[in-house]
């Protein structure tokens, strides 16, 4: 008997209950809710469409309310956040760029490996679904201490899962960030972005129209993996979640890269009407969220959908998060053109439905009719529920903001504090990670990873170049959520200026604990009202983005994460700036406030004195934007020669990492800048707005005619030149010192037993 002849293991039309409901993360109000929508209780295929539609992850019940708050349009963005597979900024000459970012939390937890090439697989279909060539993907990464064996098992596993499938379909991990903190211990956070490129009147996009118009499935078959991916990711996890791993997708990235041949092929032909991936929730969101767009309806036949497996049953077909799927409205009558694209991919093409009056989302198998439910009444930005939940400011934010961290000792010995610093995970460098990555496939990146303080990528066929960076410091989140998110914003802004390119617009990945609890909810709304107050004073638009929350492990939240993924946007990809000092005679500067200081949440209160405390640094927006001008100037007229900003570690590990973090032509400094008041909060302060660059001597009068002109502070520290790293009597370190403490931590760590 076939697997379309065998009974059901379990009746598809049975009603459903609400300790049913419960289980799939609904509520009693929202059951009796779903009950008065259908005018009747729902069978068990319904229930689990309304529930895994009105999850978290696929509604934002719980933070969409919010999210309407931030500037969401603006007049490079050719579509409204949240109206798209990606965001879609305007890069001029009839292209444009579509980005965006995703967690992938629960799963990596669960499963590394696999956890994280889904989340860049999935992130990569949100892409090319639009019509766009991927360009490139970044990572930001969170994890527990580097010194606990299980994070080091996870650490390991995301890292190669990224890699592996990156490298096999064939895109460059051009960038990316990595924190640890116990925190994170449970629940790391893996947010993927991707970012491409694609003709403007070739855009795809995913509103289903067209009364009788075909439906197509397209790419793998569907089987029992991820299924209820998305009400696991919109639940806390317990400890113990091996019975969790059947929710974690498995990837294929080789039938991805024919699944993205096959689109782009189709994006030039006049036969698709919309496309949208099967992520969360699978074919039910695709197909749902296509028609509620749309205002139209979807007769869909499950009998037609192409199995791996036998006895999967109604609910397990439409909920399934099986990878490299995606659904596809066709115009009528050129049918055949989507059959022969997809034949020449040796991939699945099938029809399985059909677009309706009416709005209804019908599912037939067998000739019954499983499930019929108003489209509308399920989505975001439709008749889902939609929550303002209660927040309130923990006790304890205003204690810690109290420490002074000037009551502590001075360092007593300058050296040692700057190599422990440079030692710290958060600061060392990445390059055990990237150098697992092929950054250089298709040979679109101007920028190696480590290079710059963002990756530069060209656009081919063009001049022009982008600049992308994801950026988020957890620890000023910790203790200041709104002042917080602005520096996130703040400092990725100023990573693609030091590159050279002008800030344009964001996405982001909102990483947050239960939001229920009011004091994690407190956390959630500061940051976007935060990320609102950068975004507007930047004219950063926020172009789309993901919400996570429920990351937490036995009832303990994460640190409140938004990371922010930054665009910019230079139109000469030739005229870049890297982080490192390029020779020696170079005249060095400090862009900004050079009595700035900033040791309030500091890595250098962290790690040396293991203290997460003090007041962080207000943001001047209106010299952040002063900055920006004046560093995309001084790249296009080519007055600098390097450029880096000043975070993590301040001042002294910004000068070290100058002189090194380009191994094969190290350049010492010697720095001629007096303390003023505290040496440690000179050296290691983190005041934002400050930039260090290196300038040829014969353009320094150029160079600070430019600054006036933008009317950002400067100061000349130094020059460039020789083998150690030299300030006054503080810092004498040889490079070689450096360069030891700050490329062999990670490993050192990784090669433990």
């Amino acid at each position: 008997m076939s697997s379309r002849e065998k009974e059901p293991t379990h009746n598809p039309l049975r009603p459903g209950t609400l300790e049913e409901a419960r289980a799939q993360t609904m509520n009693e109000e929202e059951f009796e809710r779903v009950k008065e929508i259908l005018g009747r209780v729902p069978n068990v295929t319904e229930l689990a469409i309304f529930a895994v539609m009105w999850s978290e992850h696929c509604s934002y019940k719980n933070s969409i309310l919010e999210l309407k708050t931030l500037p969401r349009s603006g007049k490079r963005l050719l579509v409204d956040a949240g109206q798209e597979n990606a965001g879609l900024v305007d890069i001029g000459d009839g292209l444009a760029v579509a980005f965006k970012i995703e967690s992938h939390n629960h799963p990596s937890a669960v499963e590394p490996f696999q956890g994280a090439a889904t989340g860049v697989g999935g992130i990569l279909r949100d892409i090319f679904t639009m019509g766009a060539r991927p360009l490139a993907v970044l990572d930001s990464l969170r994890f527990g201490n580097l010194d606990d064996a299980h994070t080091r098992f996870l650490f390991d596993g995301v890292v190669r899962g990224i890699g592996h499938y990156g490298n096999c379909f064939g895109v460059p991990t051009a960038a990316g960030e990595v924190n640890f903190d116990p925190a994170y211990s449970g629940n790391p956070l893996i947010n993927a972005m991707a970012v491409g490129v694609l003709h403007v009147d070739r855009l795809m996009t995913a509103k289903a129209s067209g009364v009788g118009n075909p439906v197509f499935y397209v790419g793998s078959r569907t089987g029992r993996d991820g299924i209820h991916g998305a009400t696991f990711a919109s639940e806390e996890l317990s400890g113990d979640d091996d019975a969790k791993r059947p929710a974690v997708q498995v990837g294929d990235p080789f039938a991805e890269k024919l699944l993205l041949e096959a689109t782009l092929e189709l994006a030039e032909t006049d036969a698709v009407v919309s496309i949208q991936d099967m992520g969360a929730a699978g074919l039910t969101c695709s197909s749902t969220e296509m028609i509620a767009a749309g205002g139209v309806g979807m007769d869909l036949d499950l009998d037609k959908i192409p199995l791996r497996q036998d006895g999967i049953v109604p609910w397990e077909i439409l909920l399934s998060e099986s990878q490299e799927r995606m659904l596809l409205i066709a115009r009528k009558g050129h049918e055949h053109k989507i059959r022969k694209v997809f034949d020449k991919w040796e991939l699945q093409a099938v029809e399985v439905g059909r677009i309706t009056e009416g709005g209804r989302f019908r599912v037939f198998q067998k000739g019954e009719t499983v499930a019929d439910v108003p489209a509308w009444d399920l989505v975001l930005g439709g008749g889902a529920p939609q929550y303002k939940r209660e927040y309130r400011k923990p006790d304890a934010l205003d204690a810690l903001a109290a420490f002074d961290p000037l009551t502590l000792p001075e360092p007593d010995d300058c050296n040692r504090t700057l190599l422990t610093l440079l030692a710290d995970p958060d600061i060392a460098s990445k390059q055990w990670i990237y150098e697992q990555y092929d950054h250089s496939v298709r040979t679109n990146s101007a920028l190696e990873p480590g290079f710059g303080d963002a990756a530069v990528i060209r656009v081919e066929g063009t001049d022009k170049g982008l600049a992308v960076k994801t950026d988020c410091n957890a620890r000023y989140v910790r203790l200041n959520p709104r002042r917080g998110t602005i520096l996130a914003v703040a400092e990725a802004a100023r990573n693609v200026a030091c590159v050279g390119a002008k800030p344009v617009a964001i996405t982001n990945c909102l990483n947050f604990g239960h939001p229920y609890k009011p004091e994690v909810y407190y956390f959630f709304h500061e940051a976007v009202a935060g990320m609102g107050e950068a975004c507007r004073a930047f004219d950063t638009p926020v172009t789309g983005g993901n919400v996570s929350f429920y990351n937490e492990t036995l009832g303990q939240a994460v640190l409140a994460t938004p990371v922010i993924g930054m665009l910019g946007i230079m139109d000469d990809v030739t005229r870049f700036n890297g982080s490192s000092f390029v020779e020696s005679g170079d005249e060095v500067y400090l862009l900004g406030d050079a009595n700035g200081h900033g040791l309030g949440g500091s890595s250098y209160l962290k790690v040396i004195h293991d203290k997460v405390a003090g007041e962080i640094s207000t943001v001047d927006l209106d010299h952040e934007n002063r900055l920006f001008d004046l560093l995309v100037k001084l790249a296009e007229k080519q007055l600098i020669r390097s450029a880096h900003d000043i975070s993590d570690g301040g001042l002294a590990v910004c000068l070290a990492e100058c002189c090194i973090t380009d191994r094969r032509t190290m350049t010492g400094v010697s720095v001629d800048f007096p303390a003023d008041g505290s040496i440690a909060a000179h050296l290691f302060g983190e005041s934002p707005g400050r930039v260090v660059v290196s300038v040829k001597p014969e353009l320094q009068t150029d160079f600070e005619r430019e600054a006036r002109e933008c009317r950002v502070p400067f100061r000349w520290i130094g020059s460039t030149g020789g083998d150690n790293f030299r300030w006054k009597d503080y810092i004498d370190l040889p490079l070689g010192e450096l360069a030891d403490a700050y490329y062999n931590s990670i490993p050192d760590f990784m090669n433990r037993s």
